[in-house]
């Protein structure tokens, strides 16, 4: 007999068309946990890599054979989902995975379906396993045809428990990002020898200039990361998130600079600071994020005790952060005495 989740899929398969651009679709491959794995299948079903999808699934198929499963989405142009919160339960040596889900089939015709449900997924216990190594896999799906709007289908729970705590899709999106760019670069532990932080995350809401009053506001997620520390000076790194562009990571203007010193001294008088240029930075140092203001601050300590030093000052505007003011102090002399090199927030 054939599975619910078949069912949902042969459904929408209504005529044979013009075959799909497997390459439109993104390939995705993620087995790190449970979401990832049903967006994978569905990568897989887009790009019409069937073997790759039928892979997903454990000892038990959603149909008898593999010849039945590819032609159950004969007819299918595209596949669209979305999760819920994922609640998990261990048991025998294995842990397993309850997975809200809603997807909208299109039809080769143009015809829409939403079909709502859940999968479950089992991760066996790593350590007990013999090769070849089992990742995360499809233990078994029933999806169901919905008359709700797709946006609204995702079920708020799996089973006759409360719903889990809803997933922050963009702190996870980010967290990604910064571990596949910065993993190997930065720090494995916090200052202190304590495990790696949650990143420090703020929401920062707008309008753009001449915004009708009656519009809604705009909302940009930002992330901060500590990356590492190094004698007085401590790195970090920004990213920010918004639904239309999603996770980007924030690179920072500042000025390169020219330093003449008494005698070519840098000991002695600074006789002048010349801005020559522009460089982009992806990381700060010593950087905060003041929300009252809606800036980013950096503090670069030239040598410990800080009387040789540049800030910067970057604010939010728009949906980004661009640079506003730039002081040097250039002059290894004790003093805090820094000067104005860059200045956009003084009228002229």
């Amino acid at each position: 007999m054939r599975s619910a989740l078949f069912a949902a899929t042969a459904f929408f398969s209504l005529a044979v068309g013009q075959p799909v651009l497997a390459a439109e679709a993104p390939y995705v491959d993620d087995r790190s946990d449970a979401e990832a794995v049903i967006r994978s299948f569905y990568s897989a079903i887009n790009r019409q890599e069937f073997a790759r999808a039928w892979d997903y699934f454990g000892d038990t198929k959603p149909v008898k054979d593999f010849e039945g499963f590819v032609k159950g989405y004969a007819g299918t142009e595209r596949v669209e989902v979305k999760t819920g919160g994922v609640s998990e339960d261990g048991a025998a040596g294995s842990i397993y995975y309850n997975v809200p889900v809603a997807i909208r089939a299109t039809a080769k015709d143009g015809t829409e379906n939403v079909f709502a449900g859940c999968y479950t997924l089992r991760q066996v216990n790593a350590q007990i396993q013999e090769p070849p190594f089992r990742p995360i896999f499809i233990d078994k799906g029933a999806l169901k045809p919905s008359t709700a709007e797709f946006e609204d289908a995702v079920p708020a729970s799996c089973g006759d428990g409360p719903p889990p705590p809803k997933k922050d899709a963009a702190l996870q999106q980010v967290k990604k990002a910064f571990a596949a760019t910065y993993g190997e670069q930065c720090d494995k532990e916090m200052p202190g020898g304590e495990p790696l932080a949650e990143p420090d995350a703020y929401s920062l809401r707008y309008k753009y200039p001449g915004a009708e009053a009656n519009e809604p506001e705009l909302e940009t997620r930002l992330f901060r990361f500590f990356c590492s520390m190094a004698a007085y000076n401590v790195s970090v790194v920004y990213y920010v998130y918004d639904k239309e562009s999603g996770v980007r990571q924030l690179q920072f203007a500042s000025p390169e600079l020219d330093i003449h010193y008494e005698n070519n001294n840098s000991e002695g008088k600074v006789e002048a600071i010349n801005v020559i240029g522009f460089q982009t930075d992806d990381q700060l140092v010593n950087s905060e994020y003041d929300d009252a203001t809606k800036t980013i601050s950096s503090f670069y300590k030239w040598r410990g005790v800080g009387d040789a030093s540049s800030v910067g000052t970057y604010l939010f505007r728009n949906g980004n952060f661009s640079l506003v003011q730039y002081d040097v102090d250039a002059s290894y002399d004790g003093e805090i005495n820094p000067q104005t090199v860059v200045d956009y927030n003084t009228p002229p």
